[in-house]
């Protein structure tokens, strides 16, 4: 009688295939996925404008009230951005989801903690470029392609002002005893963000009015030279 050559005490091994790790890996991603964006749903229904479908001034109060930073706190500027939102004082569903599903970020607590990061992220050089011309057209009211000095000052405060605090007190001090401009432009905006960067201040030892400064630094600076 011939003998199997299986012993009768063995059993056999199952032998998993890399592909089957990698299929149930991708399912219980795709739960936490679900299941983190559900949450953050919840949170958006917790704060919307029922009349509006979406979250409103009062909704957006409410929910600095919770997170612990006043509505005009810089760091709601940044995570607007991190929504992209595109109207001022609102955010869609989808602007809610692709911010915080973005930080991961689907409880107030994980909100609060994920501000923090948020904030250095914005301050890289390229992000904060970004935030900046962002902040500047979030500002600006329907079909209008300026902000009159008055919201420009103060949204400069707000965006700018922890930056760089004496250009942003200065140039704020003469856009608002100056009578020759009453709105500030994209171009405008973005230059003071270079003038900050690149120029020696107070000194403005190495401006030099020749190269392509918009005229309002022109006058800037020529007002500043003047007090000193």
């Amino acid at each position: 009688m011939r003998r199997s050559s299986r012993k009768s005490g063995s059993a056999a091994i199952p032998v998993t295939s890399s592909s089957g790790v990698s299929d149930l890996f991708r399912c219980a991603t795709s739960k936490a996925v679900s299941k983190e964006m559900e949450r953050i749903d919840q949170l958006f229904h917790a704060y919307m404008d029922k009349s509006l479908g979406m979250v409103g001034p009062e909704g957006i109060e409410s929910f600095c009230l919770d997170v612990g930073i006043d509505h005009t706190d810089v760091r709601i500027l940044m995570l607007a951005w991190k929504m992209q939102a595109e109207k001022q004082g609102y955010f869609t569903l989808d602007e809610w989801r692709r911010g915080l599903s973005a930080l991961h970020a689907d409880t107030i607590l994980k909100i609060r903690k994920r501000l923090q990061e948020l904030e250095k992220e914005v301050m890289r050089p390229t992000n904060f470029l970004d935030f900046y011309v962002y902040a500047f057209c979030y500002s600006l009211a329907e079909k209008q392609k300026n902000i009159d000095i008055e919201s420009a000052c103060e949204l400069l405060t707000v965006v700018l002002g922890f930056r760089f605090p004496l250009q942003v007190g200065k140039f704020i001090e003469y856009l608002k005893s100056q009578n020759d401009y009453k709105v500030i432009n994209l171009d405008q905006w973005t230059s003071f963000l270079r003038f900050c960067n690149e120029i020696n201040f107070p000194s403005l030892d190495n401006y030099d009015a020749e190269l392509a400064w918009p005229l309002i630094l022109d006058n800037f600076v020529e007002w500043m030279r003047e007090k000193l």
